[in-house]
């Protein structure tokens, strides 16, 4: 008898357990955002894409080639948050960044601001260069490159 009420007891810690466990636990739309596949084949040259990845906009850019030779030739000193061209890109014909603005928060317009090809934030100014790079404004940093790489040629996993 002290047997069965052991092995009830233990059934009833199991369980109970478990459901604190799966409590704790991220739930399933959370993990399903964790990564995204992007399809790269309908965004034309000089177009940005937007896409959700865990609440936040994902701008993708397919840049032109007068854009990147534009971005390569900015020199870095003269920036707030110096990094080169090629260190925010794995292929200089896309850039992937997170659309939230580094000041307070706010999404930037892209193709838009005092650099062309860059991305402007009217909430306060800010203007980011088609690197993503702060070229005026409040910004205190650029903005953020999200994990990727690419899976395909046309294809990129975000996360």
């Amino acid at each position: 008898m002290s047997f069965v009420a052991g092995v009830a007891a233990l059934y009833g810690l199991k369980s109970h357990a478990l459901h604190y466990i799966q409590f704790l636990s991220p739930s399933r739309d959370i993990v399903v955002e964790a990564q995204i596949e992007i399809s790269l084949r309908d965004i034309t040259v000089g177009k940005v894409s937007v896409f959700k990845w865990r609440g936040k906009p994902i701008f993708v850019y397919h840049r032109p080639p007068f854009i990147i030779e534009q971005e390569k030739l900015v020199n870095i000193a003269d920036l707030r948050d110096p990094v080169h061209d090629d260190e925010r890109t794995k292929r200089s014909e896309w850039l992937i960044v997170i659309g939230i603005c580094t000041h307070l928060g706010c999404v930037p317009i892209p193709n838009a601001g005092i650099v062309p090809g860059g991305f402007y934030c009217p909430c306060h100014g800010s203007h980011f260069d088609a690197a993503g790079r702060i070229r005026k404004g409040p910004a205190p940093a650029n903005l953020e490159i999200p994990k990727y790489k690419f899976l395909t040629d046309d294809t990129i996993l975000l996360g």
